[in-house]
């Protein structure tokens, strides 16, 4: 009898430790993705840059109700910030969502921790001398901004009355600035190619100094979250006779929409990242021209998805139009574009899909005065 109860005990003790030892072995998926995304200072309502990146996370949520998303927002948008940000919370999540370059730097801090799993959004990561390098726990996606800058410059050079137009950015990253010289590249093109007579406007006191030192010129407002600076920035310009304004510069840019919409429907702009149309509602009407897009919702939550599914690998995108990831609105309803403009539109797409059309981009080896229409 002592032999029965003692089998039996052994039996239950082997159970109790074997489903001891497949708790602690369940994949982190199956107990539901603890994700944080830590933003620029605009936050994840700015309706623009940071909001479409969360709105990919809470995609994923949703099909996934075990996971969970913390939204935190570094406020000072200093690199050195941002990387503490991240550091400082890196071993209570199973994922970091960055967005922004100011978080090129955390290639050290994922080489730290490669039980953690990387999203940047806008940069790759490099290492502690600078260089770029490619992680197996980090997914770094950048986008071809520099081909929906370029369909903002061709929809205001069709669209405008004034023949005077112009783009508002945040900080001179390599990510705004390919906004600014795709826009100023697609004016040229559509001077060139499509009978257009139009200038870009720039304020002297508001050029930009990109990474390298270097003067782009454009309009800066040298923040992403200052509206006041945004709504001065967008009479200013409205003053010297621009009627279309392309917005690329995330919170900053809703002083600008409140300056169009104080404008009397003088004044329109083209939205950025996401379709801004219903921001642009004022009385009856609508601010918005149409809004040029790059597809981050979609790309962050196919990552996550990975993730979950034990398919993630490391690796560093650059997301382009033959992949459908920039792109234009061209919905009904959603735009103010002629019917002209949005055929033209989709006649230079294809160029660009094709790689026919290279509008020039902060690193791309020339400026929008060098580009060459073939």
């Amino acid at each position: 009898m002592k032999r029965v109860f003692g089998f039996i005990a052994l039996v239950l003790i082997t159970g109790l430790l074997f489903a001891a030892g497949a708790a602690e072995k369940q994949p982190l998926a199956e107990a539901g993705l603890n994700i944080a995304i830590i933003t620029t200072p605009s936050g994840v309502d700015d309706g623009s840059f940071n909001q479409d990146n969360y709105n990919g996370i809470l995609a994923f949520v949703k099909n996934h109700p075990t996971a969970k998303v913390t939204a935190i927002r570094e406020p000072s948008g200093d690199v050195a910030a941002a990387l503490k940000a991240a550091a400082d919370v890196v071993a209570e999540y199973d994922v970091l969502v960055c967005t922004g370059f100011q978080f090129a730097g955390i290639g050290e801090l994922a080489m730290e921790n490669p039980n953690t799993k990387f999203i940047l959004v806008d940069t790759y990561p490099t290492d502690a001398k600078g260089n770029s390098v490619e992680l197996p726990n980090v997914y770094a996606m950048t986008f071809a901004e520099q081909e929906s800058g370029f369909f903002a410059g061709v929809a205001a050079a069709l669209e405008t009355k004034t023949n005077k137009v112009a783009v508002v950015n945040g900080v001179a990253y390599p990510s705004n600035v390919n906004y600014q010289y795709g826009f100023e590249t697609g004016v040229i093109y559509a001077n060139q190619k499509l009978g257009t007579n139009v200038q870009v406007l720039e304020l002297a006191s508001r050029a930009g100094t990109d990474v390298t030192g270097a003067n782009v010129g454009g309009n800066y407002a040298g923040s992403f979250a200052d509206e006041a600076t945004g709504k001065v920035i967008g009479q200013q310009l409205f003053a010297q006779g621009a009627d279309i304004i392309f917005v690329a510069a995330g919170a900053t840019g809703n002083g600008v929409f409140t300056a169009a919409k104080e404008s009397n429907g003088k004044l329109k702009v083209i939205g950025c990242d996401v379709d801004q149309w219903d921001d642009g509602t004022v009385g009856s009407g609508n601010i918005i021209l149409t809004s040029v897009l790059k597809v981050m919702s979609l790309n962050v939550e196919r990552v996550l998805n990975q993730i979950q599914d034990g398919t993630f690998k490391g690796a560093n995108m650059l997301l382009k139009a033959d992949t459908d990831s920039t792109g234009f609105v061209k919905k009904g309803g959603r735009n103010q574009l002629s019917t002209s403009t949005i055929q033209k539109l989709d006649e230079s797409y294809a160029l660009v899909q094709k790689g026919t059309i290279v509008p020039a981009s902060n690193f791309g080896g020339f400026t929008p005065e060098q580009f060459k229409v073939n």
